[in-house]
């Protein structure tokens, strides 16, 4: 055997070797996640939101199950993207974590033409924590006072007399609209504000007719008779107004729309870190605290493994993809 062929073995065996010792490492330290220090998650949207609110409680159940400090990190702008990118940009060890919004994982994808990252290859499903329904309400002055007698009104006029708010182009509650107008083959006049504060504002003073209005905010004011509900946007009924049926079954068969929030880790986290952050999550939100917790808040714990998230990311980010494409809504970058 010539000496050349003897130093290309050897070579071989040790890149091999190297290569089981760098591997072997890598499974070691996924077994013993989490590592010696805290947890940061992402949530890119300001303070004091309902994503913020329940990323908080989440984040506090998360510490003591994982055993080390979960800190939440508000980096907001762009529509989300911002906070996104931070995460996509972050070491796949577990200690970087995104709690995002189905409006930044599943729509701002089809609504802006460039991102800073690749939606599809940045990020690794661990589970969908809740889903926040929205309510379609409309000011006092609007004679409907449910779903059919609401469409009775809008089909009554001329097309676009009926108007609605959002909190901007793109936004969800832009995009539940769009898709109740699609199904219900009607028209309305799009008013958009900037952010949700104005837009209920708008809505309350009877600027506008109707909107999509989250529902731990519709309530009270539906109870103060500034706006009434006509639908629940959720599959099901919600327990804190069981009284108010959903829009699917008020004649709008099959329509569902909702604030989905659901935990992200970077792409390439080994997967037994995966399965460690979603052990530690089905704990937290099977938990009665946070079940109460969130239950004052209107919304629906979810849980799942990472494979039934993934199934229904891919879903819902194909509805509103086709709703965005249909319906013409782009956005500037």
């Amino acid at each position: 055997m010539s000496f050349l062929s003897r130093r290309t073995l050897l070579s071989a065996a040790l890149g091999g070797f190297a290569g089981s010792v760098v591997e072997t490492t890598r499974h070691a330290s996924a077994q013993t996640y989490p590592f010696n220090r805290p947890i940061v998650m992402v949530i890119p949207w300001p303070p004091g939101g309902i994503t913020d609110t329940a990323g908080r409680i989440i984040a506090a159940r998360l510490s003591i199950e994982l055993g080390q400090p979960v800190v939440v990190e508000n980096r907001s702008g762009a529509a989300g993207t911002i906070g996104h990118n931070v995460v996509a940009r972050a070491d796949p060890d577990g200690h970087t974590l995104l709690l995002a919004t189905n409006s930044t994982y599943a729509m701002v994808p089809y609504l802006y033409k460039k991102l800073p990252y690749d939606n599809e290859t940045a990020f690794t499903p661990i589970g969908l924590v809740m889903k926040s329904p929205q309510i379609l309400c409309a000011h006092p002055s609007v004679p409907a006072k449910d779903i059919p007698s609401f469409l009775d009104y809008v089909r009554a006029g001329q097309p676009g007399s009926v108007s609605f708010e959002s909190s901007g182009p793109g936004s969800s509650s832009h995009l539940a609209m769009e898709l109740f107008l699609s199904m219900t083959k009607t028209t309305m006049l799009h008013v958009p504000y900037r952010g949700g504060g104005p837009a209920l504002l708008a809505l309350a003073s009877g600027e506008v007719n109707v909107g999509f209005v989250d529902a731990i905010v519709a309530l009270p004011m539906a109870r103060g008779g500034k706006i009434q509900m006509l639908g629940v946007s959720t599959n099901e009924r919600m327990p804190l107004a069981p009284d108010l049926p959903t829009i699917a079954e008020s004649g709008v068969p099959g329509f569902q729309s909702s604030t989905d929030v659901a935990l992200f880790a970077p792409a390439k986290t080994p997967a037994t870190i995966i399965q460690r952050l979603s052990a530690a999550l089905l704990v937290v939100l099977k938990s009665p605290e946070v079940h109460a917790q969130f239950r004052k808040l209107g919304v629906f714990t979810v849980g799942g493994s990472p494979d039934q998230f993934a199934a229904y990311y891919a879903q819902e980010s194909a509805k509103w993809g086709e709703i965005i494409r249909s319906r013409g809504i782009t956005m500037s970058q």
